[in-house]
């Protein structure tokens, strides 16, 4: 392999990264959806970097944002691809769409890997992430089990373009349908969230209580993104703490939420070892070597291809003792970071 400088390029809210520098030859690219939900730089590409470095350190990487535009996605890896990357390891914005990514990729030679959400490609060569279905289903138990028969509830679901959210809502439903058959819940409004935008989030929850006349026992939402917004819309109307609310990543808000008993779960994945992994199978992918104690399982896609599977863990975080566990196990957040503002006054933090 050739020796070459690391260089990392976040490209936080930028629609295009910076071109390499012309001696760059081996390089992997990492493209990123958007920047709403802070994991992205944060955490995944932060890890991603961080393992590069240390088992590749003669690799360039560059990480681009797409700022949820499939366009530009498109166009960044073929800007990729143009400067001679090695390796795409890609979240899509679209599962379908973005197939042509993977495609352009395949003519080069050159494998991509569908990081966090999968892309309906024949041509796409890795897939990693967690149990996706069951981390809906955690979500979906948890209020369950806070609520009672006869109760309404909302779902806040997530992107309609990202396919895990599918499989996310279909978790879900796996846990709420015989219920909703039966009458022991109800299903008071549901909503698909585009983006995963908050702000989109927000408006379907100030529709729900609207429709509802605030009568509703328990919010499934798909991410802590929806959460949030949810819990905001239901602050005003006096009802924040009152109702369980589901939630996914475990951001800090998210876990300052739990501590003041607004949010009350939310699915925590090793997003460390999700970046770390996509980084061990890029360099595998790189330098032709084996890769089947990395890839445990197969999976397949939506257009029917067999996909090698990196699975990773994950954790239904409830209240403090779940907030505790992630800050445990997650190298990214620390319990500073997590008291602060009105959390700092909870008596999780005051011991």
């Amino acid at each position: 392999m050739r020796k070459l400088h690391q260089k990392a390029l976040l490209t936080a809210g930028c629609m295009m990264a910076m071109p390499l520098s012309a001696s760059a030859q081996d390089m992997v690219a990492l493209l990123l959806p958007e920047n709403v939900n802070p994991r992205w730089e944060q955490q995944d590409a932060a890890a991603f970097v961080a393992r590069m470095k240390e088992i590749a350190p003669d690799v360039s990487v560059e990480v681009f944002n797409a700022n949820n535009d499939s366009s530009v996605q498109q166009r960044q890896a073929e800007q990729a691809l143009t400067q001679g990357a090695r390796v795409l390891v890609v979240t899509p914005i679209d599962g379908d769409s973005s197939a042509i990514i993977a495609d352009l990729a395949a003519e080069e030679g050159v494998p991509t890997i569908a990081y966090d959400r999968m892309i309906n490609s024949a041509n796409t060569k890795f897939w990693v992430q967690a149990d996706m279905f069951a981390t809906g289903a955690a979500q979906a138990q948890h209020v369950i089990d806070n609520t009672a028969d006869g109760d309404t509830l909302v779902m806040l679901k997530g992107s309609p373009t990202d396919p895990n959210a599918a499989v996310i809502a279909d978790g879900q439903m796996s846990v709420l349908q015989p219920l909703f058959d039966s009458g022991a819940r109800k299903l008071g409004y549901e909503n698909w969230t585009p983006g995963w935008d908050p702000a989109i989030a927000r408006r379907s929850m100030d529709q729900a209580l609207t429709q509802l006349n605030n009568d509703l026992q328990g919010v499934v939402s798909s991410n802590d993104g929806n959460a949030g917004a949810a819990i905001e819309a239901m602050e005003e109307q006096g009802m924040a703490g009152t109702v369980p609310v589901s939630g996914l990543d475990c951001t800090v808000q998210a876990q300052q939420l739990m501590l003041l008993g607004k949010q009350t779960q939310c699915g925590w994945r090793p997003l460390h070892e999700m970046g770390g992994a996509a980084a061990e199978v890029a360099v595998r992918l790189m330098n032709e070597q084996d890769y089947s104690d990395l890839a445990t399982a197969t999976v397949t896609n939506g257009v029917g291809a067999t996909v090698n599977f990196v699975p990773v863990d994950s954790y239904s975080a409830v209240g403090a003792e779940g907030v505790a566990y992630v800050i445990e196990n997650d190298p990214s957040v620390s319990r500073d970071m997590v008291c602060q503002g009105e959390a700092a006054k909870t008596d999780f933090c005051a011991d």
